[in-house]
């Protein structure tokens, strides 16, 4: 399309002109796009709230908060992670000195997810801003208000040379999609990804994919049970269950199967009152086609709290399912959505090598208080996170990357590591003109012999 390959071309020839590279302006758009989440905080709840009917507290915390955080963290780091790190050099590159420079990548693409419209696509955003580069906004068009009012915040906030908004449905994605960058990063889904990477090998151009999976989730026989219930209940059903890293299953040990089923009900009937449909800390489903593809998770199994939904206001009460054959689709697609299947086992072993059989998750939790057992379930599963007694909270940890593995996702971000991720660290090496030793230039008048004598010493560092 004529006007993505204009967008891109501008910000190409913004990003030439050199403008992004001092850290000064980084530092100064970084600040700009605090003030305007500051400005723009209102409209965002309100629009997140139409959007998706998530409560006032839990869209500032989950949206907002998070990006003004990440915001403020890169502000404070970000004369250490733009410095030049001096490396050593072999003895025979002497006199000389080499270092490794942090550059923007260039031109990068951020395609946002529905389900934290405003975190999602701002927190990279935040990376890509920090590391000099230029940027172009997809917002998701399946979270239209939060969209609009994005939109026009971005636009008083930047010139379109420099990061530029392009709402719209897939059509427009797509339209993106075909024009060369220097980045691409992507938060969705797995068949979505496929499609994102595969527009980016026709450029060879480097992608950075958000995805997600099943998430399970182990409590061992000593867990503190009623804490584990809760820190469970709360990261599955926060946003309706829309959670990339929300818990899809809860794998408990049979010795204590009946308490913590009983601190989990407790839990969820604390939290939103014996009927969550009226309570103002519980949200809906995106969209009427996400809930159908929901409700046909419920059978087969059992229902034990919940079940009840409404198309219209696309209500979905939190529920929890026991009784779920191995074979049922809510086990084998990634959930979405507040449905909570509670599964047995009896040996950890039997557990973990049965875990091992299945695609690498976004994110295994376990519950134990037991060394050996964290030891245990660390070197037996892979995945892009752990998190061990609590859920989705290591998102907070601004030091530790973010991403997935595998069909989880690939590369990493938050913090230092989103930095990176839309860095170049571009080497360097300086030498002197003298000394000029002739033993290198042909013709070589040494055997190979002699040369394989004298390797180790002549390449030692």
């Amino acid at each position: 399309m004529d006007w993505a390959r204009h967008v891109v071309s501008q910000q190409r020839e913004f990003f030439l002109s050199g403008a992004t590279r001092s850290v000064a302006f980084r530092r100064l758009q970084l600040e700009r796009l605090l003030q305007a989440l500051d400005l723009h905080a209102e409209a965002l709840i309100l629009a997140l709230q139409a959007d998706l009917r998530r409560p006032a507290a839990e869209a500032w915390f989950s949206e907002i908060g998070m990006v003004q955080a990440e915001i403020r963290y890169a502000l404070r780091c970000l004369d250490r992670w733009t410095r030049p790190r001096s490396r050593r050099i072999p003895w025979w590159l002497r006199p000389g000195h080499a270092w490794v420079q942090p550059e923007p990548l260039g031109v990068v693409l951020i395609l946002g997810a529905w389900n934290y419209p405003v975190q999602l696509l701002l927190v990279p955003l935040v990376s890509a801003v920090a590391a000099g580069n230029c940027v172009i906004l997809k917002p998701s068009e399946h979270a239209p208000r939060t969209s609009e009012v994005l939109t026009r915040m971005i636009r008083l906030t930047y010139p379109e040379s420099y990061v530029a908004i392009c709402p719209g449905d897939r059509s427009v994605a797509a339209a993106l999609l075909q024009e060369r960058y220097d980045k691409i990063f992507f938060t969705g889904s797995c068949e979505a990804g496929r499609a994102v990477m595969a527009a980016a090998a026709r450029h060879l151009t480097p992608v950075t994919l958000e995805l997600g999976g099943q998430c399970p989730c182990v409590v061992c026989p000593d867990a503190a049970v009623a804490t584990a219930a809760r820190r469970i209940a709360w990261g599955k059903f926060t946003n309706a269950g829309q959670t990339c890293v929300a818990p899809d299953h809860v794998w408990v040990h049979r010795s204590i199967l009946e308490p913590f089923t009983l601190a989990l009900v407790q839990a969820v009937r604390s939290f939103y009152g014996p009927d969550p449909r009226q309570s103002p800390d519980y949200g809906r489903i995106v969209d009427r086609q996400h809930l159908e593809r929901l409700i046909s998770f419920l059978h087969p199994g059992r229902i034990l709290l919940g079940g009840q939904w409404d198309t219209e206001t696309l209500y979905l009460a939190p529920t929890l399912l026991t009784d779920v054959p191995a074979e049922a689709p809510v086990l084998q697609q990634e959930i979405f959505g507040p449905i909570l299947p509670i599964l047995i086992y009896d040996e950890l072993d039997v557990l973990l090598q049965r875990m091992s059989n299945k695609p690498s998750p976004l994110t295994v939790y376990l519950f134990t208080r037991q060394r050996s057992m964290q030891e245990k379930v660390l070197h037996r599963t892979r995945s892009g996170n752990v998190c061990i007694n609590d859920v989705i909270v290591h998102l907070l940890a601004r030091e530790l990357p973010f991403g997935g593995l595998g069909e989880s996702g690939m590369g990493s971000y938050h913090g230092r590591a989103g930095f990176d991720n839309f860095t170049h660290y571009r080497s360097i090496l300086y030498r002197r003109s003298f000394p000029d030793l002739g033993f290198r230039y042909p013709p070589y008048r040494f055997s190979l012999e002699t040369l394989r004598r004298w390797s180790r010493w002549l390449l030692r560092d």
